[in-house]
């Protein structure tokens, strides 16, 4: 979708407190605008830092980690930037070029973003390199590896 507004599928964010998952949704408007969300994980510190998952058109996500006041990003499908505002937001946040219509569909930022939690770079590129898959279910895939996919399932529409 062009027209620069977009359908925000979900909002989720994941910390650790105490030594569980914790798993909530977020309003969905939030997922527009890139600091809405940065702004949202500082108020969920966790013990390691929060995440969060913003899912969109069920065409791609986009995710945000903030640990320690350092913030990293990661866009499931590079491409999503010529078409989408927040996409595009992600994209310039981590400095990189506006992919034009020929660049393939490839995920772009910190592919190390969940190395810690048990999704190793190689996994994460698979996992967002299905095109078969939605963005929901890429996540879901992230978070079962990351050992909170129950939690994300059980709030999940």
């Amino acid at each position: 979708m062009s027209d620069g507004e977009g359908v925000v599928d979900f909002v989720v964010v994941v910390y650790r407190e105490e030594g569980q998952w914790q798993v909530e949704t977020a309003p969905r408007r939030l997922g527009h605008d890139l600091g809405q969300v940065v702004e949202l994980l500082r108020q969920r510190p966790g013990e390691n830092g929060s995440l969060a998952f913003v899912s969109v058109d069920e065409d791609f996500f986009y995710a945000v980690r903030l640990v320690g006041g350092q913030v990293r990003l990661l866009l499931s499908d590079v491409t999503a930037a010529t078409d989408w505002p927040m996409a595009r937001d992600v994209v310039e946040r981590l400095g990189l070029p506006l992919p034009d219509d020929e660049d393939p569909v490839q995920p772009a930022g910190d592919l190390t973003i969940f190395a810690d939690l048990g999704v190793d770079p190689m996994a994460l590129a698979a996992i967002c390199d299905d095109l078969d898959d939605y963005p929901d279910e890429m996540i879901m895939q992230v978070a079962a590896r990351a050992g909170f996919g129950q939690q994300l399932d059980d709030v999940l529409p």
